[in-house]
This record gives C-alpha cells, sequence and structure tokens, in this order.
C-alpha cells in the first residue's frame, strides 16, 4: 500500500533562502520540492530526538508579572526563587510535562 501524500505551497520564501534550496538541491541531484521534503524530515526527526529543554517557573512567569518597578521585580525573585527551592526539594525530580 503506497502513502498518501499531499501538497505544500509555501509563499514569501525569501530570494536568499531560495537560492540556498536551489543549491543544495542541485547539488544533491534533487528537484527543489525532494530538496524541500527531505530538509524538513532531517530538521524535524533531530527535534524529535533532542530533549527538551527545562525551563523554570521562573523564566515562564516572569515575563508575564513583572511590570518593571525594581522593588516588585526583587519581591518576585525572592518568590520565585522559594518556589524553585520547594520544587527541586520534591525528590529532585523535574516538573512533568503535561502537555
Amino acid at each position: 500500500m503506497e502513502a498518501q501524500m499531499g501538497d505544500l505551497l509555501i509563499r514569501n520564501i525569501p530570494d536568499a533562502l531560495k537560492r540556498k534550496l536551489e543549491i543544495a538541491a542541485k547539488r544533491d541531484g534533487q528537484s527543489l520540492s525532494a530538496e524541500a521534503v527531505k530538509l524538513l524530515h532531517e530538521k524535524l526527526a533531530e527535534e524529535e530526538a533532542e530533549p527538551k529543554s527545562f525551563v523554570s517557573a521562573w523564566d515562564v512567569l516572569r515575563p508575564l508579572m513583572y511590570s518593571g518597578d525594581p522593588e516588585e521585580a526583587e519581591e518576585f525573585a525572592r518568590a520565585m526563587e522559594e518556589v524553585e527551592a520547594m520544587r527541586k526539594h520534591d525528590f529532585g525530580r523535574p516538573v512533568p510535562d503535561f502537555e
């Protein structure tokens, strides 16, 4: 049984990027479409193989809650340090990824 194939139209590709793709396709003896598919496969496989980087609660919440006030920033930093300390104390496990 043959795999289903779809079409993809990519608009507004910068000229420099298209030239790089054309050069790579020519170098590899591929059509532009085949080279683009190959590069997409490689990049997606690479991303799947990479472990997700750890993001702390501080990194996520600070931009949402920081208004620019330096005193508020210090208070928030202390609170987030306490949150991180409690999280790390929880058997040293990373926060589960619920996505």
